[in-house]
């Protein structure tokens, strides 16, 4: 059980940033971000009294912001291949928000490059994926990484190395392609 202390308004002032940027990592659109916030502050609300603390509240919050947002990424692209076949969504700007995505913290110049790499990031496995978004952009520790994916560290290790050797590649490719129309 959680410290008796421990309120559903403390842990939402604490971890309210943390949620938003793990999803905006995860959906690059600032309105599903805001959505997935809202949905795990409903689940964890909902849920705060079964938390049993078998892991830290932080590794549990990260835990449902990550399955929430792969769970909406399958949502869409289960819409948009539905889309393909005649199903027309209500708002075509949410078929088009992945290719258009530009991260708040991303300057001008740099717009550009950081959308290759965001392409880039979004083509990895779901697992290379979330342990590159959780070792590099929101910078924890392998340890840290390994209790939210629930792998051991040597795992992590493993998938982060192998997001780092596409991520290299791609990258590598994509500039050189990108420098020749130039």
């Amino acid at each position: 059980m959680l410290n008796p202390n421990t309120n559903f308004e403390n842990i939402y002032n604490q971890h309210k940033v943390l949620v938003y940027n793990l999803a905006i990592n995860y959906l690059q659109n600032k309105e599903d971000a805001q959505e997935i916030t809202q949905d795990v502050f409903m689940q964890l609300h909902q849920s705060l009294s079964q938390f049993k603390n078998q892991s830290s509240i932080k590794t549990w919050i990260y835990r449902i912001t990550i399955n929430k947002s792969l769970d909406l990424i399958k949502n869409k692209k289960s819409q948009k291949r539905f889309f393909i076949f005649g199903k027309r969504s209500e708002n075509e700007f949410e078929y088009n928000s992945l290719t258009t995505f530009e991260h708040p913290g991303i300057l001008i110049e740099n717009k550009e490059k950081s959308k290759i790499l965001f392409d880039i990031i979004n083509q990895l496995p779901e697992k290379q994926k979330t342990a590159f978004l959780l070792s590099k952009l929101d910078e924890l520790s392998n340890p840290e990484v390994s209790e939210i994916m629930q792998l051991s560290i040597s795992a992590v290790e493993s998938l982060i190395f192998r997001a780092k050797t596409t991520l290299r590649e791609k990258i590598s490719k994509n500039f050189e392609e990108h420098s020749k129309k130039k």
